[in-house]
């Protein structure tokens, strides 16, 4: 892929010094691969960073003034299934792979036919881009997969310089990553078993270990290692073209990553808690049989959420002489993987390397069991889960009987001892990144409405913060863990995020309503503490204004980090993932082709986010900072061209 950036890219220095007077260090913004957009009449269905139109999009963050991207989970999802959270957590999905340089770019060799890239664009359904057409990419992206490997092996044949470089490539690459041969390997199995879940292959005849193929014991290793010589061998153009797949993606993120530092943009990737199908399959040795993780009932979600993600086996964490066992192994191996890709890193929910919530795998009511469930490791004497008295780190003493399990205080005190057997993960994950040269501030714990206080004492230990979503405070709690001015400096703020509604569509929503009403007194009072009510009624009639006022709360408080997930910036009143649903629309919204036009004529009539309106207005209402900075904050005016007041 040829370079598109040819130096560092700063945003107007109003901007960035706006950002240095608030105390801001990073302003990142939120968006997965699938959402980026496609260039005009190159639209495959399916965004990715890696495209031009990629580039072109993190160029255009830049200019705004954001310093950091935040990718979503990059791994390979199901046909039937597009959660990113739910993909593979080393492979990528071949989804994210930039077609047009595979069809155009002297790099690959014209791989890709001009006329299949042509059929793809050209029988996209969503044209507009506002939406991505996942099955439709999925099948076709799946037919692209098999040409560019058929090609490349007619290539291979044919003497071509550029195959037979890759070639001793894809031999290493094979040869150097355990997970990558297991992988392929599934890729196999899922065909050989007509894509059967994995727990539901037949274990009769040849198949009989197919399950086990990856775990194999003292008594059918010879069989297990028989067994996977006869599978590669009948299907080692799966096994090579998955891995070709891998090759092609890996350099395609390594050049974009390259094109992001010259934007003076850092990458940071998304650590998922939840394992896939493949994972479970090829790491179930490091699993607990008889429990799955989930979310237990909270106050944003009382039913709780049964995941069913694999859970490590603590017993394997350590080995009796204090070394690190295979389960702290696989947590090394992958958070490397991830250090040497990204600049820096967010961990999806964090209760889950530390103070899991777990539910019993045989209960035939998932959402029973998941309310039903408790914390791994603070679970000492419970009648209704005898098997977690084994994990507990915990004695009957420290807890609080008259609270819910699930409840933050339910564990009442730790002793030092204790806290650093909690925190065996966590130190491993933040002793690997410092190894990459990763500071603290390069990991973002996504803590949200709950902070058990083992995690609580976890993440002080190592100085990390949580997430604060101020769409979600309580405004008649002043101790709402939601409000910009109980962050930390520590701490991650932003309106809202990938699994919450559009902060425009819920300002539209509570217009002319109490809430909104609410929203602008309590707006009010931090935004002009001298005379609150004219503001006041601007916001609480005007949900544009309003959505500004709340966007300059992200400025105010003490947190040094600010992120925007995309469609809060562009103004889109839809939601990218609503929980639970499963529809052709969740996890498919996408920046449209027509952004960088459509952006600028919104946002200079605040129907899309003005940052220099929010910055000004942030300064204003800090007076003694805002007595110093007149120019500043004319110059901030200017480039905004629409005012709240």
């Amino acid at each position: 892929m040829e370079s598109h950036v040819q130096e560092v890219i700063h945003p107007d220095p109003a901007i960035s010094e706006a950002l240095r007077l608030l105390g801001k260090d990073k302003l990142m913004l939120a968006i997965h691969d699938v959402s980026f957009p496609g260039s005009p009449n190159q639209d495959t269905g399916r965004g990715t960073p890696y495209s031009r139109a990629g580039i072109e999009f993190t160029q255009f963050a830049r200019e705004l003034g954001f310093n950091g991207l935040q990718l979503g989970p990059q791994g390979q999802t199901s046909l039937v299934n597009a959660s990113p959270y739910d993909g593979t957590i080393f492979s990528r999905n071949f989804l994210s792979l930039d077609l047009h340089a595979l069809a155009h770019d002297p790099q690959w060799g014209e791989c890709l036919s001009h006329q299949s890239l042509e059929h793809i664009i050209n029988t996209n359904p969503n044209q507009d881009g506002k939406y991505a057409a996942y099955r439709h990419a999925y099948i076709n992206y799946a037919k692209a997969n098999e040409e560019i490997y058929q090609n490349y092996k007619v290539k291979l044949f044919e003497g071509n310089v550029l195959a037979l470089d890759i070639e001793k490539e894809l031999h290493l690459f094979l040869q150097n990553n355990r997970w990558l041969r297991d992988d392929a390997l599934y890729e196999a199995l899922s065909i050989e078993h007509d894509g059967r879940y994995w727990l539901e292959w037949p274990e009769a005849g040849e198949s009989k270990y197919d399950k086990l193929l990856s775990t194999p014991s003292a008594e059918t290793g010879a069989i297990c290692v028989q067994r996977r010589q006869q599978l590669e061998s009948r299907h080692w153009h799966i096994i090579e073209r998955y891995a070709l797949t891998q090759l092609i993606l890996l350099k395609q993120h390594d050049t974009y990553r390259k094109e992001t530092k010259k934007a003076g943009i850092k990458l940071f990737g998304d650590v998922q808690i939840g394992l896939s199908p493949r994972d479970n399959w090829s790491r179930q040795a490091l699993l607990l049989n008889d429990y799955f993780m989930g979310a237990p009932p909270s106050r944003t979600n009382p039913d709780g959420q049964p995941w069913g993600y694999g859970v490590l086996d603590p017993n394997q964490y350590q080995f009796p002489d204090g070394s690190q066992g295979p389960a702290l192994n696989f947590v090394i191996e992958r958070l490397g993987k991830m250090l040497t890709e990204f600049d820096g890193l967010r961990i999806d929910h964090p209760h889950g390397l530390i103070c899991p919530w777990v539910y019993r795998a045989d209960d035939p009511d998932p959402f029973h069991a998941v309310q039903n469930g408790a914390r791994l490791f603070s679970s000492p004497n419970l009648p209704d889960h005898p098997a977690l008295e084994q994990y507990a780190i915990i004695n009957p003493a420290q807890i609080n009987r008259s609270r819910p399990r699930h409840a933050d205080d339910w564990v009442s005190q730790l002793t030092a001892e204790q806290e650093a057997r909690y925190a065996v993960v966590l130190d491993t994950l933040v002793a690997e990144a410092a190894k990459h040269g990763r500071k603290k501030d390069d990991i973002l714990c996504e803590v949200l409405s709950t902070q058990p206080y083992p995690l609580e004492r976890v993440l002080h230990r190592h100085g990390l913060g949580r997430f604060r979503v101020t769409q979600k405070a309580n405004l008649s709690d002043p101790r709402d863990v939601y409000r910009s001015e109980n962050a930390l400096e520590q701490d991650w703020i932003m309106a809202g995020n990938h699994d919450t509604p559009s902060i425009w569509h819920l300002a539209k929503k509570w217009q002319g309503t109490k809430e909104a009403q609410a929203q602008a007194t309590y707006l009010a009072h931090k935004l002009s503490p001298k005379d609150p009510e004219k503001l006041n009624c601007i916001l609480s009639n005007d949900y544009r204004k309003l959505v500004h006022a709340k966007m300059s709360d992200l400025f105010l408080g003490q947190a040094r980090n600010v992120m925007v997930f995309f469609a809060d910036l562009f103004g889109l009143e839809e939601s990218y993932n609503v929980p639970g649903t499963i529809n052709d629309k969740n996890w498919a919204l996408r920046v449209p082709a027509n952004y960088k036009q459509q952006y600028e004529q919104d946002r200079r009539q605040g129907k899309a986010l003005n940052l220099p309106c929010s910055l000004a207005m942030a300064i204003r209402a800090k007076p003694e900072l805002a007595k110093a900075q007149n120019e500043l904050i004319n110059r901030l005016d200017e480039l905004a061209g629409w005012h709240v007041n």
